[in-house]
């Protein structure tokens, strides 16, 4: 089964647009070629994404660029050598999408997300777990540390202030070291306690020597005046930084004209790493570009050992799943279903499946290879008496669940020993309902109520309403957004401009 593909837009009658491509094997290799040369030079000459696809809809490269036109073009052009890993793709791409960008660095992070969702055929590159790094100032210590990090689920970075991820590794390395000259704050791993008395005979590191830092390690500062140090660098990572980059420009001019050339290029370079302190995003974690570090810390044996406890299971907890039905563009249907194993996300048991009149289609998750624990999901045999209505929550929960747990059901492979379906007691009852017409059924399933935060359990009338601070719903809370992330994110990306109008 294809990973993913993506049917073609049609209108109320069931008719394509009139600049739809023309069906696979109408046209000849170059007269295919040429079409998609013509189309491309139409693009916007902006910074964006673009996706190659085949005759099916199926992904088969996603690349950014800086112009849009001028790349997707070179794919096209009569003389194009792709090398011999992308030269193949030429023969089966049929019709390419694009997405615009507001800039270079959003693009960058548009092309990592959609290729570690996707798995393209022809994307060798990000398709492993490489994120970019995030610069983190921590606020629970009583001297906050500064440091670049690609892993969000550290302890320090709880309750801290965190922004990125950023797409210039070298140039944030290189504007930190060089924001500490002014603003003095510690880099190291330390951990530094107020008023400990072994602080004041504690030899400082040779950056309290060069005047880089004010060394709290030492008992050189007060808590409070470095505290206001560290907010005052929160402040001008938040701003623009104009003021510093005018004085430098200033200084740098000057250099030049004493032809002091290599003081003038140190500043050069220093100026280009603080401008690119700006290609970042801008919404931290809340925009989801790298889920797979930025899920919220916590301590996976202690918190299903309390989801053990508040279930009332007899055996541990190992393996959990979640389920999550997202609508889109009003007549697309998606459902999702995430594995965490051992508290911690199992990329390879994620799915993605499409509802639509003709039953549900399965997908595997990228770079899978052989077998899989989940079974097979055969998308031609669409589950009988199990019809799925466009944007009926309850009949999609049926439908996914028949389907993936299909296996299961008849003995022939193990349960999840929790499975979580995202919403309330309406959505728990349409997953029972499928677990009903099974042979075997699956220890326990739940559904994780939004807003209240309810957790609604099998065969009991009541929820359970646990505190916010509960390790074990927040190990759930974590799987379910999760879930509802894989289920949103690539097609909410792939359609943004057509949902919204744009062109």
């Amino acid at each position: 089964m294809p990973d993913d593909p993506d049917a073609p837009f049609v209108d109320a009658d069931g008719l394509q647009s009139a600049d739809a491509p023309p069906g696979w094997g109408v046209e000849s290799r170059e007269v295919r070629l040429a079409r998609l040369l013509r189309k491309s030079r139409n693009l916007a000459g902006s910074p964006g994404v673009y996706l190659m696809k085949d005759h099916k809809g199926v992904v088969l490269y996603v690349g950014k660029a800086a112009r849009l036109a001028d790349r997707v073009a070179s794919y096209f052009i009569p003389s194009a050598d792709l090398g011999p890993k992308k030269q193949p793709m030429l023969d089966l791409v049929h019709d390419f999408d694009t997405l615009p960008c507001d800039g270079e660095w959003e693009a960058l992070l548009t092309e990592n997300r959609l290729i570690k969702d996707i798995g393209p055929k022809f994307n060798v590159r990000l398709t492993d777990d490489k994120s970019f790094p995030y610069l983190v100032i921590t606020q629970r210590e009583d001297f906050p540390r500064v440091m670049v990090t690609r892993d969000l689920t550290d302890p320090l970075v709880k309750g801290a202030k965190v922004f990125g991820p950023f797409t210039a590794v070298g140039s944030l390395r290189e504007a930190v070291t060089l924001l500490q000259r002014v603003f003095k704050f510690r880099t190291c791993s330390l951990d530094i306690v107020d008023g400990d008395e072994k602080n004041k005979y504690f030899r400082p590191c040779i950056l309290y020597n060069i005047n880089q830092c004010t060394a709290p390690c030492a008992a050189k500062i007060a808590k409070e005046p470095y505290f206001l140090d560290a907010q005052r660098f929160i402040k001008a990572i938040e701003s623009k930084r104009s003021i510093m980059i005018r004085e430098m420009e200033q200084e740098m001019a000057q250099a030049a004209a004493e032809l002091e050339f290599e003081k003038a290029a140190a500043l050069r370079d220093q100026i280009k790493a603080l401008q690119k302190l700006e290609d970042r995003a801008k919404g931290g974690r809340k925009e989801g570009w790298q889920p797979e570090t930025e899920i919220s810390y916590v301590e996976p044996k202690k918190a299903l050992v309390s989801l053990q406890k508040t279930l009332g299971l007899t055996l541990p907890i190992r393996c959990i799943e979640a389920i999550d039905i997202a609508h889109l563009q009003g007549g697309e249907t998606v459902g999702s279903k995430v594995c965490f194993l051992d508290g911690r996300p199992f990329k390879n048991e994620y799915r993605r499946y499409r509802i639509g009149k003709g039953g549900i289609q399965a997908s595997r998750y990228p770079g899978i290879k052989g077998g899989s624990i989940a079974g097979s999901l055969d998308a031609s045999m669409p589950p009988p008496s199990m019809p799925s209505p466009i944007n009926d929550d309850y009949g999609s929960i049926r439908e996914v669940v028949t389907r993936r747990y299909r296996e299961a059901g008849e003995g022939h492979e193990l349960y999840p020993d929790v499975i979580v379906i995202d919403g309330g007691l309406g959505q728990l009852h349409a997953a029972l309902e499928a677990f009903q017409h099974m042979n075997m059924r699956p220890p326990m399933v739940i559904s994780l109520a939004k807003k209240e935060e309810l957790i609604y359990v099998q065969e009991k009338t009541e929820p359970i309403r646990l505190g916010r601070d509960n390790l074990g719903l927040k190990l759930v809370q974590a799987i379910r957004d999760e879930a509802h992330r894989f289920a949103q994110h690539y097609h909410h990306v792939l359609r943004r401009k057509k949902t919204l109008g744009e062109d």
